[in-house]
């Protein structure tokens, strides 16, 4: 059998029209958040359409791994890089994002016109302790795929103790880097899985480990200044230009320049930034409040696409309050369009400057020392989140209020629903949403 599998035909060459059918069809249908959408690109591209190789395929998803951002959402940049140059990156990373940008844009909307309402507030009850229990869920994977040797536990716990203490997460990160350099150089540092299996076919791929490398893949000095040029200059023009038009101290001048600096400390993905956007977007600036973040994550869940995608929530909460550009509406959708663009832009050029050189590297070791370590020291900065969360939901009155019992037993459930039982995400987010709607069905009728 294998041997009639190495044997298998070569696929033939995919268009760009194919490509962009793929991407947007992808962009539609990926929910489970990364490591599901990572199973399902490896299934898509390696195991049925034998678009690339395992070996590439597993080398990109590597480079994404190390980098800040939205690792999913990086690999199908990356591979639409390869496949199809500039064009085709830029493609497959934006079709990822839109789709859930505009459904998200959708419900934010609907939020801000139902969501005070009787039965907005009832299903918003049954979503947060879902919310709590996926935090939780992203813990308990984290956990089981890093932490490996001991001192991977005691580093998770120092992150717990360190930002509970207060102290800045780029600074958690990059003592957890210099450790985790300094552990893998005295032995060796098993790299953690991300969802693609080994099981890819024998068959040769489209774009196979003996393909001689496209024109466009080719390293050289000039185009990686180039393209990080380009990447800059975009970014200065636009922020630069939203500052001119509208003031340094203008709200979409200051969520520009946040979320770019968020972009940049992205490193574990969405839940591990998630903190660092909470404490700047609702204590320091008041663009939302917590209660309102918890709610965003909720819809948040219920889209495909990146997770991250939830900052655009952020931003729609915060231009809709204050009525930017003379409009609610209109400020909410301008607002959650820039965070989007400052968010996302980074990962574009990453990918679009140093996908050349990864090429050109594809036989070196991978850095899964400084990686392990950085996402040991996330599980404590997402294990904090999940505490907040939890308080939250628990005591939306506050402490020493009474705790809401049901939302307590509600959490559980969902948590031994994802945890134990393995059930999808969209199975329990529908079951605690289901179950605010009676609790609120119920409540109603008493009264």
């Amino acid at each position: 059998m294998s041997d009639t599998l190495h044997h298998a035909k070569r696929p033939a060459p995919v268009n760009f029209a194919q490509a962009l059918k793929f991407w947007f069809w992808l962009g539609c249908v990926s929910f489970g958040g990364p490591a599901g959408q990572i199973a399902l690109m490896h299934e898509e591209l390696v195991v049925r359409r034998r678009w690339i190789s395992e070996k590439r395929y597993l080398h990109a998803l590597h480079y994404c791994m190390l980098l800040p951002g939205p690792e999913a959402q990086q690999l199908a940049t990356y591979t639409g890089w390869l496949m199809h140059g500039t064009r085709g990156g830029i493609a497959a990373g934006a079709l990822f994002v839109l789709p859930s940008l505009v459904l998200l844009i959708g419900l934010s909307w609907a939020y801000t016109v139902w969501g005070q309402h009787p039965w907005g507030q009832a299903l918003l009850w049954g979503l947060k302790p879902a919310v709590t229990a996926l935090v939780l869920q992203a813990v308990h994977r984290m956990a089981k795929r890093t932490l490996k040797a001991p001192w991977l536990w005691a580093l998770a716990a120092a992150s717990l103790l360190g930002t509970l203490w207060g102290l800045s997460f780029p600074w958690i990160i990059l003592a957890a880097a210099l450790l985790g350099y300094g552990m893998a150089r005295h032995r060796p540092v098993a790299a953690a899985s991300h969802g693609a299996g080994s099981t890819a076919p024998d068959a040769p791929a489209w774009l196979d480990d003996d393909t001689p490398q496209p024109a466009h893949t080719h390293y050289s000095h000039a185009r990686l200044v180039r393209a990080l040029m380009l990447g800059a200059g975009l970014w200065a023009l636009s922020l630069g230009g939203i500052a001119l038009l509208l003031g340094t101290a203008h709200t979409l001048t200051q969520m520009g320049g946040f979320f770019t600096q968020a972009a940049l400390l992205t490193f574990g993905g969405a839940y591990a930034v998630l903190p660092f956007v909470t404490q700047a977007a609702v204590m320091q600036y008041g663009w939302l409040t917590a209660t309102q973040m918890m709610d965003g994550l909720a819809l948040g869940e219920t889209t495909p696409g990146p997770l991250i995608i939830v900052v655009a929530f952020v931003g729609f909460i915060g231009g809709h309050s204050q009525a930017l550009l003379g409009n609610p509406l209109l400020g909410g959708i301008a607002a959650a369009c820039v965070v989007t663009w400052f968010t996302f832009l980074p990962s574009f050029v990453f990918i679009l400057a140093g996908g050349p050189l990864v090429e050109a590297t594809r036989h070196m070791p991978t850095l899964a020392g400084p990686l392990q370590a950085i996402t040991a020291a996330v599980i404590g900065v997402v294990l904090h989140l999940a505490g907040v969360f939890a308080y939250a939901t628990w005591w939306p009155q506050g402490w020493p209020q009474s705790p809401d019992y049901s939302a307590m037993a509600l959490t559980a459930l969902a948590a031994w629903l994802l945890i134990g039982k393995q059930r999808s995400v969209m199975q329990v987010l529908g079951i605690c949403a289901g179950v605010g709607l009676v609790m609120g069905w119920g409540l109603a009728a008493l009264h």
